[in-house]
């Protein structure tokens, strides 16, 4: 799939050089979990890890500092290093430049991108976070659109119905895919304080 040699601790350090905010990236890191289990899930395995995890990695590095440039950077960074498949998928994914989804990579970066970030969201305000999270309580929560406000949630079905797969099995899956991540990642929820 991929031919770029960008390796993950390039990437990492990219990202850390470009995004100050703690919770940018983490949700960096979110999404490259997400965007690993979806290679195996939608795409071609190990053959096709590097490139969704990549993408999920470094789909938003260039926002801390450069919002109102986002996603030239990023993008024009990929594609100096040859790594153009990801680069595309980067340029899909946000969805004001009408780029079009073709690959697996491009369509599962938009499916994962807002649903993990609004998963994220769901398990800060429980107090178990992630641990009892089921699919139902986040399409609830969907509906709530003063919630999460800032997520996207046409983009959240658009993503699933690219992918071909229902959306309640879709969130099931982000869900799984995250919840070996909870410590590193915040999502164990508030405690036990209310």
């Amino acid at each position: 799939m991929s031919t770029g040699t960008l390796s993950r601790e390039e990437a990492l350090e990219l990202l850390f050089e470009w995004t100050p905010s703690e919770a940018l990236r983490r949700h960096a890191r979110a999404v490259e979990e997400v965007m690993r289990a979806a290679a195996r899930r939608y795409g071609r395995g190990e053959e096709d890890e590097r490139a969704f995890a990549l993408a999920g990695l470094l789909h938003d590095a260039d926002y801390d500092r450069w919002p109102e440039e986002h996603p030239n950077r990023i993008v024009a960074w990929l594609r100096e290093r040859g790594e153009e498949e990801i680069a595309h998928a980067v340029s899909a994914h946000y969805t004001r430049w009408g780029v079009p989804h073709e690959s697996t990579l491009d369509k599962a970066l938009l499916a994962c991108d807002e649903l993990t970030g609004f998963v994220g969201a769901c398990c800060l305000v429980r107090p178990d976070g992630i641990a009892s999270l089921g699919p139902k309580s986040v399409k609830k929560k969907l509906k709530d659109k003063k919630f999460a406000a800032k997520v996207d949630r046409e983009e959240v079905r658009i993503g699933a119905e690219l992918l071909g797969v229902d959306l309640g099995e879709h969130i099931a899956f982000v869900i799984e895919a995250l919840r070996p991540h909870a410590e590193e990642l915040g999502l164990e929820g508030r405690g036990s304080s209310d």
